[in-house]
Formats: structure tokens, C-alpha cells, sequence
């Protein structure tokens, strides 16, 4: 399995481009924008992330924390971290389960605890820590980050919240300011700032404890996410459905800020007339025959067509942007594009669902998907040939 990232870079995440100065290796300079996916960049002189293939990204706006799985398990940083903290959080993620990584914390889980590491500062001990019991009928990982046992671990103090064991919590999906919440029958619940819509209550309302998301009573869920002010999830007959704020199309839904820009962008580039060539000054321009809906704020569930028909797999969420796998491993991404996060080789947004067609193109099979804030990550094997 080989991970790919594409997107936001100014720190390093996805690779580092070394320059030299006169045959002399000087400071890195970073290419900001990637708008194709490039394999990731884990270089031996930085920690032993290259040691071992099988791994899986967890990122934030300017990290990526690769966790690397096997008998030695461990978590290397890659972004806006110095080579000391790095080696270090390496060293004392030995043994971890699991991780999660903030723009302020690296919470790491072991067999018997938890630890958040405050990545603003050089502690030499962890700045919370809490000790847990292992599953008595498994050897498998106790947690599933952010969900830990009776609450979550959040992205601020206090970073211990609990949670209701009526609940029943199976995944948790954290965004800054509204939680996402699946439970072990499928249902989902949402709590949080509700102003755009992402809660999919039916209006702006916030609400302080998990309430039912009623619009999607009845139909089992399998994979929450959630981006900046947007929430999607994916039934169990792979159907997905989003809602939210639309702004720059996040939601895969027509947007009208995002046609506007896009057309400014267009009118800028090629000079925009003073009136339509084919429109005389006393003429006056045909409206369309059906004019199209465009939506700002989703605040049900809305079911999201994509084509050609297709069963989604899992799904994750940048700030504004979304990335899906579907169940025949190809990637499709929309929504805020202006670092590359969407993959297509532009730095264009897009209000529909667009294949990623890099990874048809070297005949490899998506299976993963992880976006950070302004960027996607990707992991592809390569599709066997009869």
C-alpha cells in the first residue's frame, strides 16, 4: 500500500524539496500548491517512518502524523514539527495503538493509556495522560481515536469529555466546533455550533447534547466525517448523504458562491465584454428554460447522486472539501480547491463529485482516504492483472 498526498504544502506535509545552494544542501523549500498526487515523502534522515509499508495518516492544517502498525508501532510527525520533537514524539510513541493529531495536540493511545502531547511546546512529559483499562475479551486496540472509553478526546482543553454509554458510541468524528457521532445500530447524532446547517437538525440551532439526527431514523449508517462547518455519512448500502454549509460546493450540491467565483475568475482571465457578442444593445438576453436550484445551507440530510451510479466505501472531509472511495476503489473528490486538494492536476473548485483519474491512470485500486484541512491523502495498491 502507497500513500499519496495532494494539496497544501507550505510546511512539508506531503514532501520536502531539498535546494542547493552552490552544491551545498540548504534550507528546504517547500512547493505550497500540489495539485497532482505525489507519494509521500518519509526520509530516513528524518526518523524510521520508511522502516515499514503497512501505515495509516491522520493529519491536521499543517502536520501529517503517519502511524505505523505492526509488532514496534509507532507515530512520526511531518510539517510544521523541528527534527528534535519529531525524534522524540517517535521515541514515546513506541507501542502506541493509535493516534490523532490537532493543530496543538498529538494524543496517542496505548493498551493501557492515553497520552496528548502539547506540540506547541518541548514538555518533556506529556501535558495529559490518563490511564485506562485493556478489553478484557481482546488483544485488539481498546480504543478507537477520538472515541475512548465513556467519552472522546477533544481538540481542546479539557480534552477528556464524556459521553453517555446509552449511546452506544462505535465512531466519533470531531470538526472545530460540532461532533459527529455513530452508533453501534447505525444510528447518528450530532451536538455542537449549529449556524451552517451541519448538525442536519433542519435549522441553525446549536445544541449542547448529542441529539438524534431524525432525517436519517431508519436507515443504518456505517462511516461518519466531518469537515469545517459540513457533515456527511455513508448508509450500509453505500448511499451518501451531506449536509451543511455549500459554500464553495463542499456538499457536491449546485452553489452559487461558487459559480460566481469561478465566473469572476473566468471574466478576469480572458477579459470580460462589456455585453454578450450575440446580444444586441435593445435585445435582451433569453432566460434559461429551467433554472437551476442553488443551495448555500443543507440543513437536512440530503442524499448525493454521483455518476456514473456508484457505492461509497468510506469518506472524509477537509475544511471545505470532500474526498470519497467507492467500493470499486476509485477516488472522487469536490468542493474548495485552490491549494490542489481535489487532486484533478487544477486549482480549480468544484461543486460536483469528479474522479481522481491519477489513480486509473497508473492502474491502482484506492483504499483509503484522510484529507487535512486544506489537503487529501490517499493510499492505492496496485490493481493485479488478470
Amino acid at each position: 500500500m502507497r500513500w499519496f498526498g495532494f494539496g497544501f504544502n507550505a510546511f512539508g506535509q506531503i514532501y520536502v524539496r531539498d535546494k542547493l545552494i552552490k552544491g551545498v544542501r540548504s534550507d528546504a523549500v517547500n512547493e505550497v500548491k500540489v495539485s497532482s498526487p505525489t507519494e509521500l515523502d518519509n526520509q530516513v534522515d528524518r526518523s524510521d517512518c520508511c522502516l515499514t509499508t503497512d501505515y495509516q495518516i491522520r493529519a491536521s492544517w499543517s502536520r501529517r502524523a503517519s502511524l505505523h502498525l505492526g509488532g514496534d508501532s509507532f507515530a512520526c510527525l511531518a510539517g510544521f514539527v523541528s527534527n528534535e520533537s519529531c525524534g522524540k514524539l517517535m521515541k514515546e510513541s513506541r507501542g502506541c495503538k493509535d493516534a490523532i493529531i490537532s493543530e496543538s495536540y498529538l494524543t496517542l493511545a496505548f493498551s493501557d493509556r492515553l497520552e496528548s502531547w502539547d506540540l506547541q511546546k518541548k514538555d518533556k512529559t506529556p501535558s495529559w495522560s490518563m490511564k485506562i483499562n485493556p478489553h478484557p475479551e481482546s488483544s485488539g486496540p481498546p480504543v478507537n481515536l477520538p472515541l475512548v472509553h465513556g467519552g472522546y478526546i477533544a481538540t481542546k482543553p479539557p480534552l477528556y469529555r464524556s459521553l453517555s454509554p446509552h449511546l452506544r458510541a462505535k465512531s466519533l468524528a470531531l470538526s472545530a466546533e460540532h461532533v459527529i457521532l455513530l452508533t453501534a445500530s447505525g444510528a447518528v447524532y450530532t451536538w455542537g455550533l449549529g449556524s451552517h446547517g451541519q448538525l442536519g437538525h433542519g435549522g441553525l440551532s446549536s445544541e449542547e447534547e448529542p441529539r438524534a439526527v431524525e432525517a436519517l431514523w431508519g436507515m443504518p449508517m456505517s462511516c461518519i466525517a466531518t469537515g469545517g462547518w459540513h457533515s456527511v455519512c455513508i448508509s450500509d448500502g453505500g448511499d451518501l448523504y451531506v449536509w451543511g454549509w455549500n459554500n464553495s460546493g463542499q456538499l457536491g450540491l449546485p452553489s452559487q458562491g461558487l459559480r460566481k467565483t469561478l465566473q469572476q475568475q473566468s471574466s478576469q482571465q480572458a477579459g470580460a465584454p462589456c455585453q454578450d457578442a450575440n446580444t444586441s444593445p435593445t435585445e435582451e438576453p433569453k432566460e434559461e428554460e429551467h433554472e437551476e436550484v442553488f443551495i448555500s445551507i443543507q440543513a437536512f440530510p440530503a442524499l448525493l447522486d454521483i455518476t456514473p451510479s456508484c457505492e461509497i466505501r468510506t469518506v472524509s472531509c477537509g475544511c471545505r472539501h470532500t474526498a470519497a472511495v467507492t467500493t470499486t476503489g476509485d477516488l472522487y473528490t469536490w468542493g474548495w480547491g485552490d491549494y490542489g486538494q481535489l487532486g484533478h492536476q487544477t486549482f480549480i473548485s468544484s461543486d460536483e463529485p469528479q474522479l481522481v483519474e491519477f489513480f486509473r491512470e497508473q492502474q491502482m485500486r484506492v483504499v483509503d482516504v484522510v484529507c487535512g484541512a486544506w489537503n487529501t491523502f490517499a493510499a492505492g495498491v496496485k490493481e493485479e492483472v488478470a
